[in-house]
């Protein structure tokens, strides 16, 4: 990366496990962050990652008005999510009903704020994970299709807005991969241990998964580079969950996962476990390397998975 010109970044989500990636390498380049947490105990985290904290609720307005307001910043990313504890698979629409509603409400928010204050680049988190039917590799040209359950269409409620609102307000849609590295793949890995994460029919789904370092790179390049439209921030090989699975399993020294046919899944932990695990698409990022002079530290989760287990 050469010179770059120093900009006022405000970090919506600066204490999620993207933010902590993501604060420090904007600080590193020379950019003055303000980041925010609904915390007032993590301020004193934010301060050391070397921004300025401030408490923000992100599904009200007037907290998200003004805290751009003040900060007067030159360009607005959004990590804001609420996902985090144990997952649940029987219903995963209330363990991601507070994301979807920072993903409807406090994307509405911030972006009516960035209009207020003038502005003119906001950056927001959305997601590569797509029931599409077809093969091959999905391009940013390929609209996040929900599919067909009901479940999933519930919960890809927040993303399905955010591709819809950030870009006609000339914004960017960064769709990262599945998450993992420092405190973003723990709860996966205490399933795996415990053999409680089985793989489902033949588990032909795919996933694209990207490093929480990675990502934040991704990001800082959009930021620098004021790049508008969606960009897939995703490593260089999507893999079926019946690859990594067992790899994830292997290098975590735990058993090998347990097979449990399609009907007896979709009993025990429901359909959205079932359409996961057998119907999602990969994500090519030829476009993000291409236009961002995006570099990736982990080409593949293969070398990730072994880096952050061994």
């Amino acid at each position: 990366m050469g010179k770059v010109m120093v900009m006022r970044v405000f970090v919506a989500g600066g204490s999620g496990a993207m933010g902590r990636r993501l604060v420090p390498q904007l600080v590193a380049r020379g950019h003055q962050v303000t980041a925010t947490t609904t915390s007032a105990a993590k301020l004193g985290l934010l301060q050391q990652l070397g921004a300025k904290g401030v408490v923000m609720d992100g599904l009200d307005a007037k907290s998200v008005g003004e805290a751009v307001a003040r900060t007067r910043p030159e360009a607005i990313v959004h990590e804001m999510t609420a996902i985090s504890g144990k997952p649940d698979m029987r219903h995963p629409d209330r363990f991601f009903a507070t994301t979807n509603r920072l993903r409807v409400e406090g994307t509405d928010h911030l972006l009516a704020a960035a209009e207020a204050t003038g502005v003119s680049h906001v950056v927001v988190q959305g997601f590569a994970q797509s029931y599409r039917p077809g093969t091959g590799l999905l391009t940013e040209e390929d609209p996040i299709d929900p599919g067909t359950a009901t479940m999933a269409r519930r919960i890809s409620v927040g993303v399905m807005h955010i591709e819809d609102v950030v870009g006609k307000a000339g914004g960017t849609v960064l769709r990262y991969g599945g998450f993992y590295g420092p405190g973003a793949s723990d709860d996966v890995v205490a399933f795996v241990r415990k053999r409680k994460f089985p793989l489902v029919g033949d588990g032909t789904g795919y996933n694209s998964w990207v490093h929480l370092d990675d990502a934040a790179s991704a990001t800082v390049l959009a930021v620098e580079q004021q790049a508008t439209g969606v960009f897939n921030i995703v490593d260089d090989e999507p893999a079926q969950v019946r690859e990594w699975l067992p790899y994830l399993a292997a290098c975590a020294g735990a058993k090998r996962p347990r097979r449990v046919p399609k009907w007896l899944a979709k009993l025990l932990a429901g359909e959205f476990a079932v359409t996961l695990m057998t119907e999602g698409r990969g994500f090519s990022n030829a476009k993000a390397k291409r236009e961002l002079g995006w570099e990736l530290r982990y080409p593949s989760w293969r070398q990730g998975f072994r880096e952050i287990l061994g």
